[in-house]
């Protein structure tokens, strides 16, 4: 019974990351479907069908017993890059015209014009996108947004704002000239830039003054497991409220934080790939799951401390988690990896440029190499995951 209670924690998890990869790929299907591709299938989740169904368009709709995500099945989809060669095409071509009849192969996928099939690979990452807006749209319609005043209350006393010259009742204005509209913005934009200097606008006495200032470091425990490093400055500031938005105001919001947290996200990516930060901290579904189960265990905790339903609790955490993670695999499918989109986008450039696929077995190796980095960078994440919840430890300890 504990442990089933200690899984019920996690079963959110599921959830997610079968909204968002379903999403992702319904964008991938209904882009194909606007310009008339043949589509064989549309699964929610993956392995044996527990119920499955066919549309008049005759694409089979089905639910797989595991429920981590979906996938859309183009019609002749066999190639294993997804993108055949010259020889490929023309023995699909004459398949299809032998089975269907001449002008049958203008339905599948491969013989759709360039655009077409390059505007399909980026309804996918575009769908992650759009739901993340639609999230953080919907998180601050119905929550609002804390903020808080950008004036300066105190400079922490040997922090990094100190050091930089920062003094009480300064305003802060920008930071790498982005506009700072609260200190919830100056703190996002900080806690993933431990070391890196930031050029600040401030306003002090009626005067324009430039600060640089490079943020230190505190270890905080992550709700991936652990301890992470989070930049700080040392600055504090009062007067926050609660801002409310009308749908508009919410979808403005939603945006800005999609591309906020694309921008985050990129950034604290190339610092992982140049060094600056240690590689531990890549998280796998491993993290994420112990993530949501955390994030759950916290909305249960507000549930009694708040005196609100668990549901609500629940829902108001979850919903961010769900649009972080959209973000991520919206950006992550954009990497030029063969085997995901950025990969498929990158043999299309090579198409639109040589005026031919690339050759089957530029295609195949370039495949594996892609296959390999992915795998390799899970099980990296993987290790890292298991590391920080000490799961290693914990089986050692039953048998020392």
């Amino acid at each position: 019974m504990a442990f089933l209670h200690s899984a019920a924690f996690y079963l959110p998890f599921l959830l997610v990351i079968t909204i968002i990869i379903t999403i992702h790929e319904l964008g991938h299907f209904l882009t194909a479907k606007a310009f008339g591709v043949a589509i064989d299938r549309f699964s929610i989740g993956f392995g044996r069908a527990i119920a499955s169904w066919r549309d008049r368009s005759g694409v089979e709709w089905r639910l797989g017993w595991l429920p981590l995500g979906g996938y859309v099945r183009f019609a002749g989809d066999d190639n294993a890059a997804s993108i055949p060669d010259r020889a490929d095409l023309e023995a699909l071509r004459s398949e299809i015209r032998a089975r269907e009849g001449v002008g049958a192969e203008r339905r599948y996928l491969y013989f759709k014009p360039l655009w077409q099939r390059t505007l399909i690979v980026l309804a996918g990452p575009a769908a992650n996108f759009i739901l993340a807006i639609a999230l953080f749209a919907l998180f601050f319609g119905l929550f609002g947004q804390p903020m808080t005043s950008t004036r300066i209350d105190q400079v922490i006393a040997g922090g990094a704002a100190a050091k930089a010259g920062f003094k009480g009742g300064d305003v802060l204005l920008t930071a790498d000239g982005r506009p700072l509209e609260s200190f919830e913005d100056l703190q996002f934009y900080v806690q993933y830039r431990a070391g890196v200097p930031i050029a600040f606008t401030v306003r002090r006495a009626g005067q324009v003054v430039q600060l640089t200032a490079a943020p230190g470091s505190v270890q905080e425990t992550s709700p991936f497991g652990g301890k992470e490093a989070i930049g700080m400055l040392g600055l504090t500031a009062r007067g926050g409220f609660l801002k409310h938005f009308g749908p508009v105001g919410s979808l403005v919001m939603g945006a800005k934080k999609t591309w906020s947290v694309s921008a985050t996200t990129l950034f604290y990516l190339e610092r992982i790939v140049t060094g600056q930060v240690g590689a531990d901290q890549l998280h796998s579904f491993v993290g994420i799951a112990h993530a949501s189960g955390d994030i759950t265990r916290q909305a249960v905790e507000a549930a009694h401390t708040e005196k609100v339903s668990v549901v609500k609790a629940t829902f108001f955490f979850l919903i961010q988690l769900t649009a972080f993670l959209s973000v991520s695999i919206g950006l992550l499918n954009l990497l030029p990896i063969p085997i995901l989109d950025g990969g498929h986008l990158i043999f299309y450039g090579y198409e639109a440029i040589a005026k031919r696929p690339a050759g089957a077995g530029v295609q195949a190796a370039g495949y594996r190499v892609g296959l390999a980095l992915l795998v390799g960078l899970m099980l990296f994440a993987t290790w890292n995951d298991l590391q920080r919840l000490r799961v290693f430890q914990f089986f050692g300890s039953l048998f020392s």
